[in-house]
């Protein structure tokens, strides 16, 4: 049956509000979709703009931070403070959390305060005479009033300057423009120096290699980990080998003197030689400098080195954070942990007891030079005697860490130097 005309306009009529309406929901579709796609180019174009605005603010009071550090070193005069009757930082990196937790609450009973993480009540200490005649903290609730802390990092146990270990300073903090900037100075001798594994005297071999495991079993490396250790090593070695003692030498260099002839031309007549002398500290500065490169290249897993082995809200420990990567060549006996010290003194034998004495001593009074090691610890003078060249009582090679951050970016440096008295040698700059 054949619909007429009037009956498919009025059809016609009744769907084109419809139709409309579809296009309508399409456009708006459409639209809103370029106005999300345009919204979101706009947003992220704005967050680059602003990251690179923090970041040039961070990087400013960085770099800025980094020439007040360097021109302040001059005054930097680290001195070994004596802690007697208080723990010691030794052992802290082989801790568990309870054990820890245990000495922080010895070291503040020390210090006339009670770690209570339960309470916000601050009451200072004022009815006892001598807070370091309580050995018991759960006695100082009986007889005295006391300050709770509820900041588990509030308490820290002192380090051989008086900041927490690896520190010579209390970290400084400040603000350049809207930059908060930080800065940490670090002892690298206190660290194991990490030359010692590439020896090139073949004749401590031995004891270089005892003296790595020692330090590896303590940070509880499993066989594997130190085997990877090992390759990395003999990737370094196989380039270039550590020395520990150095002597002038003299090189000659021959440079040919030439000379213009009347025409114009230049001829080259016989060499001139001349001989230059290139000083013990020179060569020292020059390998220091290498192995700075090489020990933060590509042929040593940092990544791996860097694996906490204990991580908690108070303290974080790694093998990265005792190892020195700055070439260093000798160990403070004044501030180094038990498990370097062992390491040092593998070199001449008995090295846990002899580290052992150390730390025991170290506390009353530091060490003034070799000679008081040797005559303190008459019993192993042979020993200590071996490992002389391993071991200072003063250190001379430090690391300045300034971190500075704006808004959601951050700009870090790390710059490692010598300190002779006031004559600073800068080894390197890495900038992050």
């Amino acid at each position: 049956m054949m619909m007429s005309k009037e009956s498919l306009n009025n059809c016609d009529n009744r769907n084109r509000p419809g139709i409309v309406l579809l296009i309508t929901l399409v456009v708006l579709v459409v639209l809103s979709t370029l106005a999300y796609i345009l919204t979101g180019r706009l947003s992220a174009h704005r967050h680059r703009d602003q990251y690179i605005i923090d970041y040039s603010q961070a990087r400013y009071g960085c770099d800025s931070a980094v020439k007040y550090a360097l021109a302040t070193l001059e005054n930097l005069e680290p001195e070994v403070i004596s802690r007697p009757d208080e723990p010691d930082f030794s052992d802290l990196f082989a801790m568990s959390d309870e054990q820890y937790e245990e000495m922080l609450d010895q070291w503040a009973a020390r210090m006339g305060i009670v770690r209570n993480k339960d309470s916000d009540v601050d009451e200072d200490i004022t009815d006892v005479d001598d807070v370091n005649e309580i050995d018991d903290v759960n006695d100082i609730n009986d007889v005295i009033g006391f300050t709770e802390i509820n900041d588990p990092n509030a308490v820290e146990i002192q380090g051989p300057y008086g900041p927490p270990w690896p520190f010579v300073t209390e970290p400084a903090e400040f603000e350049v423009g809207t930059a908060k900037v930080k800065i940490e100075i670090e002892d690298e001798n206190a660290k194991y120096p990490l030359g010692w594994a590439v020896l090139a005297d073949t004749k401590v071999e031995r004891e270089a290699k005892a003296g790595l495991e020692t330090f590896c079993e303590w940070m509880e490396f499993d066989k594997e980990r130190i085997d990877l250790l090992k390759d990395d090593l003999k990737k370094i070695s196989e380039r270039k080998q550590f020395e520990l003692e150095f002597k002038p030498t003299t090189t000659t260099v021959r440079t040919p003197s030439r000379s213009t002839s009347s025409s114009g031309r230049t001829t080259t007549t016989r060499s001139r030689i001349t001989r230059k002398t290139i000083s013990a500290a020179a060569q020292i500065v020059e390998q220091t400098s290498n192995f700075s490169r090489l020990f933060h290249s590509s042929l040593i897993d940092t990544e791996a080195l860097a694996r906490p082995t204990i991580e908690s809200e108070t303290r974080k420990e790694s093998a990265l954070k005792y190892m020195g990567m700055w070439a260093t060549r000798k160990v403070n006996i004044n501030t180094a942990p038990r498990h370097v010290l062992e390491a040092a003194f593998a070199f001449g034998g008995d090295a846990d007891k002899i580290a052992q004495e150390i730390i025991v001593r170290r506390r009353i009074k530091p060490f003034k030079d070799f000679k008081e090691l040797r005559t303190t610890l008459l019993g192993y003078s042979d020993s200590i005697e071996k490992c002389e060249k391993y071991i200072t009582t003063v250190s001379t090679c430090f690391t300045i860490k300034v971190t500075a951050v704006s808004g959601v970016a951050e700009a870090s440096a790390i710059i490692a130097i010598t300190k002779d008295g006031k004559k600073i040698q800068r080894i390197a700059i890495i900038n992050s």
